[in-house]
C-alpha cells in the first residue's frame, strides 16, 4: 500500500487547541499562534480553544488537562527551549500516554536546513495524550509554520484516523 493510498480515509476535519505559552505575548502580538490557527483552518480543522499561557508547568499541563476530553488534538507552542523558564517539555512529557520520537527528531532535521546548529536546542515533542494528540513545538513564527507546513498539517488527519477521533 502507498502512502497515498494509506492516506485515502483519513479524517479531514478535527477539533484542535492551540496553546501560546509566553510570560509576554498577547492575543494582539501572537503571531506565532496566529499562523497555527490560521494554518489548522485553511486544513479544514476547527479551531476550538485557543488561549495564552504563562511559561509555568502546572498551568500548561492544568490547561491541557482541561481541554483534552472536548478536543481531537492540542498544538502547543513556545518554551520549548533551555532557558530556565522554558518549561513546556516538562509539562508535556508528563502528559503523554505514547511518544512520538519522530517528530522531534524530524523538526530538528527540518529546524537544521532553515537555522543550522542552533536546530538541536529546539524541545520539539509530539504524542498521545488520554487518546488525543498533543503537540509541542518552538514559539517562533517560523518554527510554527515549518511543523504545520511539513509535518503536522500532512498527517494529521491521518493520524486522526489512527485514534478514532
Amino acid at each position: 500500500m502507498s502512502a497515498h493510498d494509506h492516506h485515502k480515509g483519513s479524517k479531514r476535519s478535527l477539533r484542535v487547541g492551540v496553546i501560546t505559552v509566553s510570560d509576554t505575548r498577547t492575543a494582539d502580538n501572537d503571531d506565532s499562534g496566529r499562523v497555527i490557527r490560521e494554518a489548522m483552518a485553511a486544513a479544514g480543522h476547527l479551531i476550538a480553544h485557543y488561549q495564552i499561557v504563562r511559561d509555568e508547568p502546572d498551568q500548561i499541563a492544568a490547561t491541557v488537562s482541561a481541554w483534552i476530553a472536548d478536543l481531537d488534538a492540542i498544538v502547543i507552542n513556545g518554551g520549548t527551549g533551555i532557558s530556565l523558564r522554558d518549561s513546556t517539555f516538562e509539562a508535556v512529557e508528563g502528559l503523554l500516554d505514547k511518544k512520538l520520537e519522530g517528530f522531534g527528531e524530524l523538526f530538528r532535521m527540518l529546524s537544521y536546513h532553515e537555522i543550522g546548529s542552533a536546530a538541536f536546542l529546539s524541545r520539539a515533542t509530539a504524542g498521545v495524550c488520554r487518546g488525543k494528540i498533543l503537540v509541542s513545538i518552538p514559539g517562533s513564527p517560523s518554527a510554527c509554520r515549518l511543523a504545520m507546513e511539513k509535518l503536522l498539517i500532512p498527517e494529521l488527519g491521518h493520524i486522526g484516523e489512527l485514534l478514532k477521533l
